[in-house]
């Protein structure tokens, strides 16, 4: 039976809708939950918001006689295709290359769901099945993969993905502006000359169309050939790329490839606070589509059913992180009243026990920041407004977020909201650093605070455009400090990488000497996993620092990568029967969680 609060997923369901064809239908890697934290779910009701008919194939099987990709038909207007909400690749691989056994965004966990380079696989089906049907690709493997990028699983450098599937136009960042704009313009008859117009999109066109551009606008990289012989010259194309993703004012991006160009035209600005409210109360039913019952838990769904988003965007600008080139690093915050209409609703889901599981964002604590002199914003190229100091023009007073906390837990049905987005404590202002502080750890945390310091020595954090450790080490006794004062056995959740562009062995061996010394007991740490169109990534493959042109020692070799990993938990063979003592002793930051 169609359950009409959700969208089609089946030609049985369209026409249980009366629909006999659909505007435009939305291929996606991942399971249909409309829920705002998915993607696909986003677009389609903001589509279906603007008047269209939209329908969702959610992980459709590309081995078989591809009866998914003809089961609704060529829609009036277009295809939008992702991977989902991760990179297929980082979905299915470790940085070790392995094989994943599990993928979140399936039911039950189950791994296989979705192929490699997802986007690129059922790009060329839709090409083939329908090759007079437009095919717009977005979501973050698609906006990640919009120019030449290095690619980890095949250890070389690739072209941009627009290249590789056939896709007519590409949407990067978050679609909320762009889509609305392509559907009208498709709709009002598929000119690509004036497709080509629109902002937030990349496309293929030949000199012809090269020609149309102005030059003062523009921003010429070096082909992609000429990248594949001079590793040298992507770094360079990311300079330009990662200084056009950061300025208010950006230019548009041309990078020659056989022949052809891609064009990728500015972006939007961010959201403003009406429009990103607008998305958040669209009638999400915040629920996993009905054709999953009986087929187990969607782990991802799980995690965040009961949370609240409260802005996107972040701009702390570390070198290994994605979210600024796909979210932007200008923050857009929802308004108090959008928030509040979220929880009430979370408060009558099924299941709810008053619980929020996590009233956060990219970094929780950057809701409602932006700079005191937007004039200075407009002028400023810094990739990060932390590092390699906190910008002077950064208004980050957390007054607003502590008052939003507390209308939060004044809702009706709610007992507690806790924090489950990571923390920038390097955001602290003095004012109001220690009244955040202390009111998440007392009113908003489970029994475990995440921070991540990613590193303890100087020449990794700088790589990292992360801030020095004594930070770290001043957070800690304040943890300390408020938990003693306040009778909690809480934790201090520190997370690490290994393997990062600067670190060699002997840096992983002060690090982990260095937290054994603050009495820590270590249990996980990340291996790096170069991912594209990241800082970290292009030194990685290049081996030089793009900003500097200096070179920067990088490990490859997959043994030393795991020996720098194993560093983290001590020397190999150490005995560590006395750890287990840990629990009887009242440093409440040194026991840290279990391996998962």
């Amino acid at each position: 039976m169609y359950d009409g609060r959700f969208l089609p997923t089946s030609a049985k369901e369209a026409h249980e809708a009366g629909i006999e064809r659909f505007d435009i239908i939305l291929f996606s890697g991942d399971a249909y939950v409309d829920h705002p934290s998915f993607g696909v779910a986003v677009i389609a009701r903001i589509l279906e918001a603007e008047g269209y008919t939209v329908a969702v194939v959610p992980q459709p099987n590309w081995r078989d006689d591809l009866r998914d990709f003809r089961k609704m038909g060529a829609p009036r207007l277009f295809f939008g295709v992702t991977a989902g909400n991760m990179d297929s690749m980082v979905n299915h691989y470790t940085a070790a290359r392995r094989l994943r056994s599990d993928d979140a965004y399936t039911p039950g966990g189950r791994a296989g769901a979705r192929p490699d380079y997802a986007t690129t696989v059922y790009t060329r089906i839709l090409k083939r099945l329908y090759p007079d049907v437009p095919v717009v690709i977005g979501g973050i493997e698609a906006s990640l993969r919009r120019l030449a990028h290095y690619d980890y699983w095949h250890d070389r450098m690739m072209p941009s993905i627009l290249v590789d599937s056939g896709a007519d136009l590409l949407c990067y960042g978050l679609g909320d502006k762009a889509m609305p704009r392509i559907a009208r313009f498709i709709a009002d008859g598929f000119n690509k000359k004036r497709l080509h117009t629109l902002r937030q999109t990349a496309y293929i066109t030949d000199r012809e169309g090269l020609a149309r551009l102005d030059p003062e606008e523009t921003v010429t990289l070096h082909p992609y050939e000429e990248c594949l012989k001079n590793k040298k010259l992507l770094g360079k194309n990311f300079v330009h790329i990662e200084t056009q993703s950061n300025v208010m004012e950006p230019k548009r991006l041309v990078e020659e490839t056989d022949g052809r160009f891609v064009v990728v035209n500015a972006p939007y600005p961010h959201l403003d606070t009406k429009e990103i409210d607008r998305t958040y109360d669209l009638p999400f039913t915040r629920m996993p589509h009905p054709r999953y019952r009986g087929k187990g838990d969607i782990p991802a769904w799980e995690m965040i059913k009961f949370s609240v988003n409260t802005h996107r965007g972040c701009f702390g600008g570390c070198s290994f992180c994605t979210i600024s080139a796909h979210q932007g690093k200008f923050i857009s915050s929802r308004s108090e009243e959008s928030i509040l209409r979220e929880v009430r609703a979370i408060t009558r889901m099924e299941g709810f026990r008053g619980y929020l599981s996590d009233i956060g964002g990219p970094s929780a604590n950057m809701y409602g920041m932006k700079g005191r002199n937007e004039r200075a914003c407009r002028t400023c190229k810094r990739p990060s407004c932390l590092f390699p100091k906190v910008c002077p023009n950064l208004d980050n007073g957390h007054e607003r977020l502590l008052e939003l906390y507390r209308k939060v837990d004044a809702v009706e049905g709610i007992k507690k909201s806790f924090i489950g987005s990571g923390i920038r404590y390097d955001l602290f202002d003095d004012r109001f650093g220690d009244a955040y502080l202390r009111e998440v750890i007392v009113n908003h945390t489970s029994g475990k605070l995440k921070v991540a310091p990613e590193h303890t020595e100087d020449e990794v954090l700088a790589m990292m455009r992360k801030p020095p450790f004594a930070l770290f080490e001043r957070l800690n006794e304040r943890f300390r400090r408020i938990c003693e004062q306040n009778g909690l056995r809480y934790l201090l959740i520190p997370y690490f990488i290994s393997s990062h562009p600067a670190c060699r062995m002997e840096d992983m061996k002060r690090l982990a000497t260095r937290m054994r010394g603050l009495d820590f007991r270590l249990e996980q740490v990340q291996d790096f996993t170069p991912t594209p169109m990241t800082l970290s990534s292009t030194i990685f493959y290049t081996g030089i620092d793009p900003y500097t042109d200096k070179p920067v020692f990088t490990e490859h070799d997959p043994e030393r990568k795991k020996q720098q990993k194993s560093l983290f938990f001590g020397s190999p063979g150490a005995d560590r029967r006395g750890a287990g003592n840990d629990n009887r002793k009242k440093d409440y930051s040194r026991r840290q969680w279990n391996k998962r």
